[in-house]
């Protein structure tokens, strides 16, 4: 009983210290939009649904009440992921930030309450909890599916520029990890989701060893649709700038002025012009 408490204990821990790693690796992306002071348009959903998850597998595990080192990470990844949404939300646009509004009272004001009420109250504690760890296991599959969309597009490009291999190791790890953890403790619930987090790190790894030395193609494109959106609008609303103001300062004819002088110097200013135009 006390080595298998142990190998608990050993299991949780090797978790705590990976998941800690895997949560602080948005870090260099908030350095960049701490130093120029944008969003850059990065979205916040990722971390919106990260805390979510966390604040989930926290109500879990008090419930459970012998899952302590499963409550530690998530405490963490809760105040890691509510900085990186203050920082997002601080130095977002607006349109960012009324989206990262509706995303929070969407996940983590109604959906959590929905799922908090609904399964508080119920008498059975066991129903409650079973329940509960449904809602967990269900949500933390769908996270663990995401990857499909990063392993599709190296598979599409041949490129494995958009899946870091070290981070895909650390995932593997942290699955493997979590997966031991559970079925130490008896927890499907922890366990199950697990297995397919593991399948999908492994595939993301096998990906990078077949393409990671597969030579990128060039692909020549519109250089305005390479640009982010908002460096669209910036470069449409600079043009609308440029073009007012060249119509203001054109030299006009002096129509308010009869005679030839008028005549003259309005046949002058379209030469000008004209030859303006020519040089441009």
């Amino acid at each position: 009983m006390a080595l298998h408490l142990s190998w608990v204990f050993v299991f949780g821990i090797l978790g705590n210290v990976v998941s800690f790693m895997v949560s602080l690796s948005p870090l260099p992306t908030f350095y960049q939009i701490y130093k120029k002071k944008t969003s850059e348009g990065f979205q916040s959903l990722p971390y919106v649904v990260s805390l979510f998850s966390a604040m989930l597998w926290i109500y879990y595990a008090l419930l459970k009440k012998d899952a302590m080192l499963l409550i530690t990470i998530n405490t963490f990844c809760c105040f890691i992921q509510s900085f990186y949404i203050v920082t997002y939300f601080y130095y977002g646009r607006k349109k960012e930030k009324l989206e990262t509004v509706k995303l929070m009272l969407l996940f983590n004001v109604f959906g959590f309450g929905l799922v908090f009420f609904s399964t508080y109250f119920l008498h059975n504690p066991m129903t409650r909890l079973h329940i509960l760890g449904y809602i967990c296991m269900g949500f933390s599959l769908s996270v663990f599916a995401a990857p499909l969309a990063i392993v599709r597009k190296v598979i599409k490009t041949k490129s494995v520029e958009f899946m870091p291999f070290t981070l895909s190791v650390f995932l593997t790890l942290g699955a493997v990890m979590w997966f031991f953890y559970g079925l130490l403790l008896k927890d499907m619930n922890i366990a199950v989701p697990n297995v397919l987090g593991f399948i999908f790190g492994i595939l993301q790894m096998i990906l990078y060893a077949i393409y990671k030395n597969h030579p990128k193609k060039m692909v020549v494109e519109d250089p305005k649709l390479q640009l982010p959106d908002q460096h669209i609008v910036d470069v449409i609303k600079l043009e609308s700038v440029v073009s007012s103001d060249v119509n203001t300062t054109a030299p006009q004819p002096y129509e308010n002025r009869g005679g030839a002088r008028g005549g003259v110097e309005a046949q002058n200013t379209k030469e000008k012009a004209s030859d303006a135009s020519q040089k441009v």
